[in-house]
């Protein structure tokens, strides 16, 4: 292990002891119980058994981009970082953990075929442990947005270290690949952007209600508030679906303060599953996309508030016009492969639904392509 080596891995002990009280406070919080014991204690969390490809991604959306892989790869290990990551590895694979802290991974490793990390997820430990004990390393749908390049370039020491332990990069364009090289990077090859392999897909169809359907889609907190603001039901019908089920009875009795006064109609989609109200709250998961079929305006949340946006590709793939706050720092990537979409400070929300008609639909750009990534992990 090299001097640098030895200096972050003490770097993160120190780190990990300072932090276990607030683990501990934290890991009684319902949400976490799982997670930080698991990530941080090793409960429940030993390492993988068995010798295979090991994807490594961090929450819901990139796992769900790796299921086309996995589907053609059949078996696999899978770790990740977030509670919804964790639900979703477990529909692709009977294998999946938690990631455990830095300071465990060398004694948590074990050897595998291939360590596949998707995107963004620069581990230091991980890489070079993995490398170590004899797994092939690869870094897939990798990006570095404009927002964050500066920071790359701040620790393009650090990040030269961890490109040194990654044997094949595929990253999403042209410009990832250059910026991506110039901290150090090294074998990197552009195949565009992985999370268009997997299309969106309905499981139920619903009947279109007459006149135009507006859905706001993946709200978070203060967002239904301003959106509710900034409707009339002249614009058309308002579907709400917030981001968070724990969520539903907070944003139930927002809503229904709402129309309160107004002589506005509005029912639970777990009450009936129809559109016939003018305003309808989705309490129901599962259902964004089979509602995005039938809506003519979508105004996609969590980049109203910093959240860091959703994803756009659902709503464009269904030929929605699409609404979205400027908060997309998350999603930069993805928005690059939509075509017509509006962009909107909060204060602009009512005077864009004023003037929906002259919006046009979004669609999609050019996919990307998942073959190169099977061709390399076929040939190990």
């Amino acid at each position: 292990m090299s001097l640098f080596s030895i200096f972050y891995y003490t770097l993160c002990l120190i780190l990990y002891i300072l932090a276990i009280p607030y683990l501990i406070f934290k890991s009684r919080n319902p949400k976490y119980k799982e997670a930080i014991p698991a990530k941080f204690f090793l409960k429940n969390n030993k390492s993988f058994e068995k010798e295979k490809i090991w994807f490594h991604t961090c929450s819901m959306g990139e796992t769900k981009a790796i299921k086309p892989l996995v589907d053609k790869l059949g078996d696999v290990n899978i770790s990740v970082i977030t509670n919804t990551g964790f639900q979703e590895a477990q529909n692709l694979s009977k294998s999946v953990r938690y990631l455990p802290f830095e300071i465990f991974l060398p004694f948590w490793i074990k050897k595998q075929k291939a360590l596949v990390v998707m995107e963004a997820e620069l581990w230091y430990m991980l890489f070079l442990v993995a490398k170590t004990k004899g797994s092939k390393t690869y870094l897939i749908n990798a990006r570095i947005s404009d927002k964050s390049y500066n920071s790359y370039k701040k620790f393009s020491f650090f990040y030269k270290r961890v490109f040194n332990n990654i044997d094949k990069i595929f990253a999403q364009s042209l410009i990832d690949k250059q910026r991506l090289e110039e901290l150090g990077a090294k074998n990197v090859e552009v195949i565009g952007n992985i999370k268009l392999a997997l299309l969106p897909k309905i499981t139920k169809e619903y009947n279109k209600p007459s006149g135009v359907l507006i859905t706001a889609g993946s709200t978070h907190e203060n967002e239904e508030k301003l959106i509710l603001n900034s409707f009339d039901k002249r614009y058309g019908k308002l579907v709400v679906v917030p981001r968070h089920p724990e969520r539903f009875e907070k944003v139930d009795k927002l809503i229904s303060e709402f129309v309160k006064n107004r002589n506005y109609s509005y029912h639970r989609f777990s009450q009936k599953e129809d559109f016939d109200s003018d305003i309808i709250l989705v309490d129901k998961l599962g259902e964004l996309n089979n509602i995005y079929a039938i809506s003519d305006v979508v105004v996609l949340g969590g980049a109203f508030e910093k959240i860091g946006g959703h994803n756009p590709i659902e709503p464009a793939f269904f030929g929605c016009k699409l609404i979205s706050g400027k908060h997309i720092f998350n999603q930069c990537s993805l928005f690059e492969c939509v075509k017509n979409y509006t962009i909107i400070e909060n204060e602009e929300l009512k005077t864009v639904f004023e003037k929906i008609d002259s919006l046009e639909k979004a669609s999609l750009g050019q996919q990307g392509s998942i073959e190169p990534i099977l061709r390399e992990l076929n040939g190990i």
